[in-house]
């Protein structure tokens, strides 16, 4: 197709700017709050599991509304743009107010009913907000990648740097929030847990991601028209059920929802199980340096090769294809992790085991990535089919549905881990007291065993199993690359009419 509206290489990055940015306050929470509560002010296991639950199933339920709101949205900036101008500041400082909380096992140990009940309600409230304002600006930002740009080409590019940026950006928070908040305390001369090195660390990145984030609402334009229809809330939940390819995404996705234990609880697992319980040892003992460049080097590396090779294997297969063999191919890696742990329960630190396990945290890796970058390339074609077949682009409702798969399995996956967790004891006082025996010399491996396993399987069983379920429904998806060309020739074209025929008005 010849002169399509696209972005310009500035606008480019700025978006990608603002991705990175936004990922890194999305990772203060998803990863540095999710340790905070559960292994700096130690909530109850089943009362976390539920806050987080209740809070992501909410979003999960909003973020259709807010789809909903974005798409009859109409201003001077467009439709995504006012809400990425004005939301990042919301979120900065709700971000940082989630962290100002107590200590539960503290209050426990005291015996301090208010302040235990106060310290859960303040983490279940500041949590809601958190997810409500951050709904505001994420929905805006995947939906404004169909709306700048009119080529395939352009749109899969982007979609696939932006994920490979967003990845970049949540890396960098994942390997450094939890090392920088204990060497914070350590610098303070504070107790072990952290609690005001993470509170500082949590101001210091949100602020840098916030005025990161801000760059994709000043720094783009919009230029797919609006067409003159609206929906009405009702109509567009309607509209996100009918359209059988992206219900066949988001049955998929919600199938998939285990897959978030691996990125909750991967930071914890490593802490205790190869870093003695204190991350800044990462940093500064060669040994476990290595072990932890392997392993989370594994997992990441994995995650950028996929979203880098995507767009080839896109161009060259169908992405359904693309898709269900990132699936399948990472499930059985999945599993093998449990496997291997089964294998050598306590040995897992020797370099042999560690090789091993870094390659299939590279296969785990490939998974995230390169289905990340199907998802939100499917879900672009699903709104131009919708387009194409009844004149109404619903760019804001279709990746709402992106935010509610993501959403909803953290919730999902809060509930697993919560019980799984309370079961095994891995709960408020008793993390309290593992934090001191690990500090006096114990090791998780071998004398916290349960804790261990639990975790293992954890990041491993369960999102085998929904890695091998998202296949099934994307089995029989509708769009293929000779149908979506036609409908992107036939959409230019009706843009070009529509623009003519305003300027002629």
């Amino acid at each position: 197709m010849e002169n399509v509206n696209t972005y310009s290489k500035k606008e480019r990055n700025m978006f990608l700017t603002g991705m990175f940015g936004q990922n890194m306050i999305y990772n203060v929470v998803t990863v540095g709050l999710y340790y905070y509560f559960q292994n700096v002010i130690c909530l109850p296991a089943i009362a976390f599991g539920w806050i987080f639950a209740i809070a992501r199933i909410w979003d999960a339920i909003n973020d259709p509304m807010m789809g909903s709101i974005v798409d009859k949205t109409r201003t001077k900036w467009g439709k995504c743009r006012p809400y990425l101008i004005f939301s990042p500041i919301v979120i900065c400082v709700i971000t940082i107010a989630a962290f100002f909380n107590g200590n539960y096992a503290n209050a426990k140990a005291n015996g301090n009913k208010t302040a235990m009940i106060f310290i859960v309600a303040w983490a279940a409230i500041s949590y809601v907000l958190w997810g409500m304002s951050y709904t505001v600006g994420d929905i805006p930002l995947w939906g404004i990648i169909s709306r700048i740009t009119e080529s395939e080409k352009d749109r899969s590019s982007l979609i696939s740097l932006s994920r490979i940026i967003a990845s970049i950006g949540a890396g960098l928070v994942v390997i450094s929030i939890v090392a920088v908040s204990q060497s914070l305390n350590s610098a303070f001369g504070l107790d072990t847990n952290a609690q005001k090195g993470f509170i500082v660390a949590a101001i210091i990145i949100t602020i840098i991601g916030s005025a990161l984030f801000e760059c994709a609402g000043t720094g783009t334009k919009e230029r797919v028209p609006n067409g003159s229809e609206t929906k009405t809330m009702k109509e567009s939940f309607a509209l996100m059920w009918k359209c059988k390819p992206f219900r066949r995404i988001l049955i998929s996705g919600l199938l998939r929802a285990p897959l978030q234990l691996m990125m909750n609880i991967a930071m914890t697992l490593l802490t205790y199980y190869y870093c003695k319980g204190n991350l800044t040892y990462a940093f500064t003992k060669l040994d476990i340096f290595i072990i932890v460049l392997i392993l989370a080097g594994g997992l990441f590396i994995g995650q950028f090769v996929s979203m880098a090779i995507s767009p080839a294997l896109m161009k060259k297969y169908e992405t359904k294809k693309v898709y269900n063999l990132f699936s399948g191919l990472s499930a059985v890696a999945f599993a093998l992790l449990f496997v291997v742990y089964l294998i050598a329960p306590t040995d897992l630190s020797k370099i042999g085991f560690v090789v091993i396990d870094g390659i299939l945290f590279f296969g785990t890796g490939m998974g995230f990535g390169g289905v990340s970058v199907c998802q939100s390339v499917m879900i672009s074609d699903c709104i131009d089919y919708e387009e194409y077949h009844n004149g109404y682009r619903p760019d804001g409702i279709f990746f709402s549905g992106q935010s509610f798969i993501t959403k909803f399995s953290a919730g999902i996956s809060s509930i697993i881990s919560g019980y799984v967790f309370d079961a095994v004891g891995y709960t408020d006082i008793n993390i309290n007291k593992m934090n001191e025996a690990i500090a006096n010399g114990a090791n998780f491996a071998t004398d916290y065993t349960s804790y261990s396993k639990a975790m293992w399987f954890l990041i491993s069983i369960p999102p085998a199993i929904g890695m091998l379920l998202a296949v099934i429904p994307t089995l029989k998806y509708e769009i293929d690359k000779k149908s979506h060309n036609k409908m992107l020739e036939e959409l230019v074209k009706r843009h070009k009419q529509n623009n003519q025929g305003d300027t002629n008005g």
